[in-house]
């Protein structure tokens, strides 16, 4: 997705609190090196938070189409980055999302939005999860879905317990993905190359 060259209200407030943040820790943010780094600062947290912007189900059905295809479709290795809420750290890795329609279909780079909206908000990696698998049951209403996102969490990376190379993973499924064969069906293919 595009990156917006338009700033939303409120990015002079913004860098005006990044300013008063680099005081509190100890810095000048008069000298050469930060002069331009609040409203740096201000700029990319507009960017990183842009999914607040946008509409998840619109883009869905933006791109609706009448389809008598009612087998899996899957879109896999959705890369994303999005902010912990927690520490306003980064996490990152790659979205994994399935379902099956019941009528219609959306257009595939679709699917790749809808993480991406979800992605660019303040979030904890279970409720994004949640999220992606709701917008796509509510708008599309298939006969399943399921959503697996593995992420690394610069939280767990750069502080606290420092382990490098944890993965978290987590699911959510509805559907024709409550069966146990459907699911691992589906694990098996975002598996293999």
């Amino acid at each position: 997705m595009a990156v917006e060259t338009e700033y939303r209200e409120g990015l002079d407030q913004l860098a005006a609190h990044y300013r008063d943040i680099l005081l509190l820790l100890g810095e000048d943010p008069t000298r050469e090196g930060l002069q331009k780094t609040p409203l740096r600062i201000a700029k990319a947290m507009q960017v990183l938070t842009r999914g607040y912007e946008m509409d998840a189900h619109k883009v869905l059905t933006d791109a609706l189409f009448r389809e008598d295809y009612s087998q899996m479709v899957i879109v896999k290795d959705i890369d994303f980055f999005s902010l912990c809420e927690h520490h306003l750290l980064p996490f990152y890795g790659k979205a994994h999302v399935a379902y099956i329609p019941n009528g219609y279909i959306t257009g595939l780079s679709k699917i790749a939005r809808v993480v991406d909206i979800y992605s660019h908000r303040l979030q904890v990696q279970e409720r994004m999860t949640l999220q992606i698998k709701e917008c796509i049951e509510q708008t599309l209403h298939p006969l399943g879905v399921m959503v697996v996102v593995e992420a690394r969490h610069m939280c767990m990376q750069m502080r606290g317990i420092e382990k490098q190379n944890a993965i978290t993973t987590t699911s959510d499924f509805s559907g024709a993905f409550n069966q146990a064969k459907t699911r691992q069906e589906f694990m098996n293919l975002i598996h293999t190359q």
